[in-house]
């Protein structure tokens, strides 16, 4: 790991907000290197940030988030705002010549992607990352690098599903999050892209889809009367690969009793992979002339997890995924393997879950 000690700037201090300071406080315990430099917090309004910068570690607090990525002492900028506020964020933080550290979805539409991408092209010293998290998992390493080794052999068809029932409640008040213009996709935008995100890592591009979307509680109670919810709380979608293998999609923020369900297998020529989030910790895998599948445990054999805990079976977490996120990214500013997804990547996975918004049945070439 690199000696040379970063100057961080976070915007954001919600969920993910405090995942990343976590991370940057516990990236150098983990795997080594140089501590980094907590230099500014920002949030609104202005006392807020001072109290989760005292909280999380960083010397200063400021409300101007200009400020924060222009601040002279400052390397890279952690973004977790709310997805309206990506695009200006990272163009400005680009524009100051820092590396952008960006949760996802990327933007809010496919051409705010596209010029954000564009811009990074512009600035090829500075790495961009996306908070594709549930890429760093042990387990979901593991399964790529077998799939790689041909255990399985040549893949025929993913399934995969990503459910959460944190909308499910029709009594749940209405937000930005049911907005085109400042939630942009729904549970495409929250959840879905996540999916794509491990999909594509898994299969390969993505040559056509053809899906459908749903609003399933149309309005929201709010302050000011019912509110309509403007994307979509679920989709379902078909898809073909440019390899040739075949595929289904859904994803839901209102599927009663799930929690994490990122769940997806993949089938073979011989053998199956299965994974399930909310089983982070293991890996199922048939080959063929096998009666069944055999569960494999996260363990210190897969990639990073002995950076964590030396013995197996000691169950991995959502929080140590952000912390590997973090290494890739320190390692890569230092000149070291590049890490992904970067923007151009995050451009790839944003036409996907677009062309799932917009096919309405209808196939989408991409």
């Amino acid at each position: 790991m690199p000696q040379k000690s970063l100057g961080v700037a976070l915007i954001g201090t919600g969920f993910m907000g405090k995942c990343h300071a976590m991370a940057w406080r516990t990236v150098a315990a983990t795997f080594g290197g140089a501590h980094h430099r907590l230099e500014v917090l920002c949030d609104m309004p202005e006392d807020r940030a001072r109290a989760y910068a005292a909280q999380f570690g960083f010397a200063r607090a400021t409300a101007d988030w200009q400020a924060a990525v222009s601040d002279p002492a400052v390397d890279v900028v952690s973004i977790t705002t709310p997805n309206g506020m990506h695009r200006p964020m990272a163009e400005a933080a680009l524009r100051a010549g820092k590396h952008v550290w960006l949760e996802k979805p990327m933007a809010l539409t496919l051409a705010d992607a596209q010029s954000m991408a564009d811009l990074a092209a512009e600035h090829p010293g500075q790495v961009t990352i996306l908070g594709y998290n549930y890429l760093r998992s042990p387990a979901f390493q593991a399964a790529v690098g077998l799939m790689q080794s041909g255990v399985i052999g040549q893949p025929h068809a993913f399934r995969g599903v990503y459910d959460e029932d944190y909308s499910a409640d029709p009594d749940l008040p209405w937000s930005w999050r049911m907005t085109h213009a400042e939630g942009g996709l729904g549970a495409l935008g929250d959840l879905g892209c996540h999916l794509v995100s491990q999909m594509v890592a898994l299969m390969g591009p993505v040559a056509e889809v053809t899906a459908q979307t749903q609003i399933s509680i149309p309005t929201r109670p709010s302050p000011e009367g019912a509110k309509p919810v403007e994307n979509e709380d679920s989709a379902l979608a078909l898809l073909r690969f440019s390899s040739g293998a075949q595929g289904s999609f859904a994803t839901s923020r209102v599927a009663r009793g799930r929690k994490c369900r990122l769940q997806w297998e993949v089938h073979g020529a011989d053998g199956t992979i299965v994974f399930d989030q909310e089983n982070m910790n293991q890996l199922w895998v048939h080959r063929t002339g096998e009666a069944g599948f055999t569960r494999h445990l996260t363990g210190p054999d897969q990639p990073d997890f002995a950076a964590f805990c030396p013995a197996p079976g000691h169950n991995f977490g959502f929080n140590e995924q952000k912390v590997i996120e973090a290494r890739d990214l320190v390692s890569a500013i230092a000149g070291g393997p590049p890490c992904g997804p970067d923007f151009a990547a995050g451009l790839e996975i944003e036409r996907v879950i677009h062309a799932m918004a917009t096919s309405n049945g209808r196939p989408v070439q991409l």
